[in-house]
């Protein structure tokens, strides 16, 4: 497809304005030497060649680099502000914004130096840029799990697009406490591509299951809330069960999450 092509149908007929808003937010990023990756439907085409409308850009940063992120914005027109401390800041230029991202919703998937180790090179808008690597993608979206929002799909055509190459010793080592979420995904993987099956080493299957089939003691929680903040309030508000998210976040700030990529890369003193 001709590079012409290529763009107008990577814009999927938005304004030329916005177009322009996103290109001049990498730039801007880029300029200032700010270190960050984009990720979202821009990586996700690069990767699997699926191109969708999105309604913004996503750049996924260290949560150090924010406010550096954020003043290269606003130095290239953009109104900031942090919407979320836990995961997200924005740039808004007009009815325009630009994502930037440095942990994940639930705070799991924090965005850390290994993020950038294992970043691929790319070109969006135009702009030469690194992509958030494939096994990160996965680990940031394998808990996006919202009624309205459902990210398995994504999920599924990753591991479609780089099951052979992925680093899986990586990949389960991102998902941390959390096995059973990973082997959800492998298993509709194989689901959604029974001719496929074989592209996930049996070992890893293998130790998922192992590892989902532990021993170790839980209080009495629901850690529905890591996969979704809505679809769990009955289970917390009518059968008392204690908040899996809450008891997640107690863990990592109490310094217990080993090094399973639980920890924030922050400076000392907490950061922002």
């Amino acid at each position: 497809m001709a590079p012409e092509a290529e763009a107008a149908r990577a814009a999927g007929g938005r304004p030329s304005e916005e177009m322009d808003a996103r290109g001049d937010a990498l730039r801007a990023l880029a300029a200032t030497k700010v270190p960050h990756l984009v990720a979202g439907a821009y990586a996700f085409a690069e990767y699997t060649g699926i191109v969708r409308d999105t309604k913004d850009l996503d750049v996924f940063l260290r949560e150090r680099d924010v406010d550096a992120g954020l003043a290269a914005l606003e130095g290239a027109s953009f109104r900031t502000e942090v919407v979320d401390p836990t995961w997200i800041a924005k740039g808004y230029r007009g009815e325009w914004f630009v994502d930037l991202i440095f942990s994940s919703g639930n705070g799991v998937a924090v965005v850390d130096d290994a993020w950038f180790d294992h970043a691929r090179e790319g070109t969006v808008l135009g702009v030469p840029v690194l992509l958030a690597p494939p096994e990160e993608m996965i680990w940031s979206k394998g808990f996006v799990l919202e009624r309205e929002r459902y990210d398995g799909h994504d999920v599924n055509h990753l591991l479609h697009a780089f099951a052979d190459e992925l680093d899986w010793a990586r990949l389960v080592e991102r998902f941390g406490r959390y096995p059973e979420v990973l082997l959800a995904h492998l298993l509709m993987f194989r689901f959604a591509y029974p001719c496929e099956r074989d592209r996930v080493p049996g070992e890893v299957l293998a130790s998922l299951f192992a590892r989902a089939q532990g021993s170790e003691a839980f209080p009495r929680i629901c850690r529905g809330s890591l996969i979704s903040r809505v679809q769990y309030r009955h289970d917390l508000d009518v059968h008392g069960y204690a908040d899996g998210r809450r008891w997640d976040e107690r863990a990592r700030a109490e310094g217990r999450a080993g090094d399973d990529g639980w920890q924030r890369d922050v400076p000392a003193g907490g950061g922002r």
